[in-house]
Protein backbone atom coordinates (compact mmCIF):
# COMPACT_ATOMS: atom_id res chain seq x y z
CA UNK A 1 0.00 0.00 0.00
CA UNK A 2 1.24 3.35 -0.99
CA UNK A 3 0.90 6.78 0.27
CA UNK A 4 1.39 9.77 -1.28
CA UNK A 5 2.92 12.61 0.96
CA UNK A 6 0.97 15.82 1.74
CA UNK A 7 2.04 18.79 -0.53
CA UNK A 8 3.23 21.46 1.67
CA UNK A 9 1.89 24.90 1.83
CA UNK A 10 3.66 27.26 -0.84
CA UNK A 11 3.26 31.54 -0.72
CA UNK A 12 0.31 32.01 -2.86
CA UNK A 13 -1.64 28.84 -2.41
CA UNK A 14 -4.06 28.56 0.61
CA UNK A 15 -5.38 25.31 2.60
CA UNK A 16 -7.29 27.47 4.89
CA UNK A 17 -10.23 25.97 5.46
CA UNK A 18 -13.15 27.31 3.45
CA UNK A 19 -15.66 28.51 6.35
CA UNK A 20 -12.89 30.33 7.99
CA UNK A 21 -11.62 32.58 4.58
CA UNK A 22 -15.95 33.51 3.91
CA UNK A 23 -15.54 35.24 7.44
CA UNK A 24 -12.61 37.55 6.68
CA UNK A 25 -12.74 40.67 5.50
CA UNK A 26 -9.65 42.03 4.19
CA UNK A 27 -7.43 45.18 3.30
CA UNK A 28 -7.69 45.63 -0.64
CA UNK A 29 -3.81 44.05 -0.92
CA UNK A 30 -5.38 40.59 0.76
CA UNK A 31 -4.27 41.16 4.27
CA UNK A 32 -4.95 41.31 8.06
CA UNK A 33 -3.98 42.94 10.89
CA UNK A 34 -2.63 40.63 13.39
CA UNK A 35 -1.74 42.03 17.05
CA UNK A 36 0.21 39.42 19.00
CA UNK A 37 -0.92 39.24 23.09
CA UNK A 38 1.13 37.78 25.72
CA UNK A 39 -1.71 35.12 26.68
CA UNK A 40 -0.71 35.09 30.43
CA UNK A 41 -0.02 38.42 30.64
CA UNK A 42 -2.70 40.35 28.51
CA UNK A 43 0.28 42.42 27.14
CA UNK A 44 0.23 43.99 23.75
CA UNK A 45 3.27 42.44 22.09
CA UNK A 46 3.41 43.54 18.05
CA UNK A 47 1.16 43.62 15.44
CA UNK A 48 1.73 41.95 12.11
CA UNK A 49 -0.02 41.47 8.88
CA UNK A 50 -1.63 38.13 7.32
CA UNK A 51 -3.08 36.37 4.61
CA UNK A 52 -5.10 33.70 4.16
CA UNK A 53 -1.90 31.43 3.76
CA UNK A 54 -0.25 32.89 6.66
CA UNK A 55 -3.29 32.47 9.39
CA UNK A 56 -3.25 28.68 7.66
CA UNK A 57 -0.03 27.97 8.75
CA UNK A 58 -0.34 29.79 12.26
CA UNK A 59 -3.20 27.70 13.10
CA UNK A 60 -1.77 24.36 11.69
CA UNK A 61 1.69 24.71 13.12
CA UNK A 62 0.76 26.75 16.51
CA UNK A 63 3.87 29.26 15.27
CA UNK A 64 2.95 32.78 14.39
CA UNK A 65 3.14 33.32 10.37
CA UNK A 66 3.45 36.87 9.14
CA UNK A 67 3.59 38.67 5.74
CA UNK A 68 6.39 41.14 5.52
CA UNK A 69 4.31 43.86 3.04
CA UNK A 70 8.77 45.37 2.96
CA UNK A 71 10.09 42.14 1.82
CA UNK A 72 6.99 40.80 0.20
CA UNK A 73 7.32 37.03 1.76
CA UNK A 74 6.08 34.88 4.41
CA UNK A 75 8.30 34.84 7.93
CA UNK A 76 7.80 32.94 11.43
CA UNK A 77 8.39 35.16 14.01
CA UNK A 78 11.30 33.76 15.67
CA UNK A 79 13.39 31.72 12.95
CA UNK A 80 15.94 33.90 12.57
CA UNK A 81 15.86 35.55 16.01
CA UNK A 82 14.99 33.05 18.53
CA UNK A 83 12.36 35.22 19.75
CA UNK A 84 9.72 32.61 18.88
CA UNK A 85 5.85 33.13 19.56
CA UNK A 86 3.87 29.62 20.32
CA UNK A 87 0.36 30.02 19.59
CA UNK A 88 -2.25 29.91 22.39
CA UNK A 89 -5.27 31.09 20.63
CA UNK A 90 -6.23 33.02 17.59
CA UNK A 91 -9.28 34.87 17.41
CA UNK A 92 -11.53 37.40 14.55
CA UNK A 93 -13.39 40.36 15.94
CA UNK A 94 -17.02 41.11 15.72
CA UNK A 95 -16.35 42.78 11.97
CA UNK A 96 -14.04 40.21 10.58
CA UNK A 97 -11.34 42.54 9.92
CA UNK A 98 -8.79 41.58 13.04
CA UNK A 99 -7.16 39.29 14.04
CA UNK A 100 -5.97 38.51 17.66
CA UNK A 101 -3.54 35.98 18.18
CA UNK A 102 -2.63 34.95 21.58
CA UNK A 103 1.12 33.46 22.58
CA UNK A 104 3.38 32.15 24.87
CA UNK A 105 6.03 35.41 24.15
CA UNK A 106 9.56 33.75 23.88
CA UNK A 107 12.35 36.83 24.49
CA UNK A 108 11.87 39.99 22.65
CA UNK A 109 8.90 40.90 20.02
CA UNK A 110 10.15 43.70 18.48
CA UNK A 111 12.59 43.69 16.01
CA UNK A 112 14.52 46.67 18.23
CA UNK A 113 15.10 43.87 20.96
CA UNK A 114 12.05 44.84 23.41
CA UNK A 115 9.85 43.06 24.98
CA UNK A 116 6.86 45.06 23.27
CA UNK A 117 6.94 47.19 20.07
CA UNK A 118 4.49 49.54 22.17
CA UNK A 119 6.49 50.45 25.09
CA UNK A 120 9.83 52.65 23.72
CA UNK A 121 7.30 56.00 22.75
CA UNK A 122 4.56 56.50 24.81
CA UNK A 123 2.93 59.73 23.19
CA UNK A 124 1.64 63.18 25.65
CA UNK A 125 -2.16 62.93 26.51
CA UNK A 126 -3.84 66.20 27.25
Amino acid sequence: MSTTPATPAVPGSTALAPEIAARLKRTPDGLLPAIAQQHDTGEVLMLGWMDDEALHRTLTTGRCTYWSRSRREYWVKGDTSGHAQRVVSVALDCDGDTLLVKVDQTGAACHTGDRTCFDADLLPLG
